[in-house]
C-alpha cells in the first residue's frame, strides 16, 4: 500500500498565501495592517522557538507583529494590565499569550482576560461556547489546521467514523466539535477509555493528541485509515534528541492510507492558522 504523506509545510504555505492576500486587501481597502501581539513570560526554550517562528511568519505575510517578553517572575496583575492595554489598543487585532505560563500564573484567568474578538488562539470561554454550538467564532489553531489537512484527503467528511485520542481543551475537545460540524461520527478516547485499540482499529480517521511518544502503533490502525498526528515529543535515540509524534510513524505508515509526519505535519499548519485567525479578527473588528 502506498501511503499518502500529508505535507503540512506545503499546505501551510498555501494558507499563508491566502493570509498575505487578505493582508493586502485590508491594507488597500481599509488602510489596516493586521497586527498580532505575542506575550512570552519566562525563558522556556520551546516557547521561545514557537514565538520566533510565529513572528517570522507574520512578518513574511506582511502583517504587523509586537513582542512582549516578560520576566518569569512577572506578577498576575502586571500580566493582566498588559493584556488590558492590548485589548484597548486599536492597532492590535490579535493577542496571543504563549502557553504554558510559569506555575504562579493562572492560565484560566489570563485566557478569560483576552477580549474574545482578539482571542486568536480561540481559547476564550465565549469562543469555546460558540464553537460548541456551531456559531461563527475564532477557532483554535491546531484543530483548524487538522481540518484543512483532513479535507485534502477527504473533501467530504460526512459519515466518517473518527476517533480523537485525547480530550484537552486545546486540541481534543475543539477537534471533536469541528468534526461533528462536518457530520462525522466522533468518539473521544482518553486515559480511562476501555478497549481503546479496538475503537481506533474501527475508525476511518484517527487524530492522535495524547502527548505520549509513539503511543499508537500499526496494530491500532485499520488498513487505509487516515492518521493525523498532533503530538510532538522529544526522545533520546542513540544519545541524540529526536522529535516524534504520538504515533509510531514507521509502523503506522505501512498500514495507513494517509498520515502526517512529525515534524513537518500539524506544526506548520498551527502557525498558519494563527495568522489566518489574526486576519479574521481584524476583519471582524471592522464591523
Amino acid at each position: 500500500m502506498m501511503t499518502h504523506l500529508i505535507d503540512g509545510k506545503q499546505l501551510s504555505d498555501q494558507v499563508l498565501l491566502e493570509v498575505a492576500s487578505e493582508v493586502a486587501l485590508l491594507k488597500g481597502e481599509h488602510d489596516m495592517v493586521p497586527t498580532l501581539a505575542v506575550v512570552l513570560v519566562g525563558e522556556d526554550p520551546a516557547s521561545q522557538v514557537y514565538v520566533r517562528n510565529k513572528v517570522k511568519r507574520a512578518t513574511e505575510a506582511g502583517m504587523g507583529s509586537i513582542e512582549h517578553r516578560l520576566d518569569a517572575e512577572t506578577s498576575q496583575n502586571t500580566l493582566n494590565e498588559l493584556i488590558d492595554q492590548l485589548n484597548n489598543d486599536p492597532e492590535v487585532h490579535g493577542i496571543l499569550v504563549q502557553l504554558p505560563l510559569p506555575s504562579h500564573l493562572d492560565e484560566d484567568v489570563v485566557i478569560a482576560s483576552i477580549h474574545p474578538a482578539k482571542d486568536v488562539d480561540g481559547f476564550h470561554p465565549l469562543n469555546v461556547g460558540a464553537l460548541a454550538s456551531g456559531r461563527p467564532s475564532l477557532v483554535p489553531c491546531t484543530p483548524q489546521g487538522c481540518m484543512i489537512m483532513l479535507r485534502q484527503v477527504h473533501p467530504d467528511l460526512s459519515g466518517k467514523n473518527v476517533v480523537v485520542v485525547g480530550r484537552s481543551n486545546i486540541v481534543g475537545k475543539p477537534m471533536a466539535a469541528l468534526l461533528l460540524q462536518a457530520n462525522c461520527t466522533v468518539t473521544i478516547a482518553h486515559s480511562r477509555t476501555r478497549n481503546i485499540e479496538t475503537l481506533c482499529r474501527n475508525a476511518d480517521i484517527v487524530v492522535a493528541a495524547v502527548g505520549r511518544a509513539e503511543f499508537i502503533n500499526a496494530d491500532w490502525i485499520k488498513p487505509g485509515a487516515t492518521v493525523i498526528d498532533v503530538g510532538i515529543n522529544a526522545i533520546d535515540v542513540d544519545g541524540k534528541r529526536k522529535l516524534v509524534g504520538d504515533v509510531d510513524f514507521e509502523s503506522v505508515a505501512q498500514v495507513a492510507g494517509a498520515i502526517t509526519p512529525v515534524p513537518g505535519g500539524v506544526g506548520p499548519m498551527t502557525i498558519a492558522c494563527l495568522l489566518l485567525n489574526t486576519t479574521r479578527a481584524a476583519r471582524y473588528q471592522l464591523a
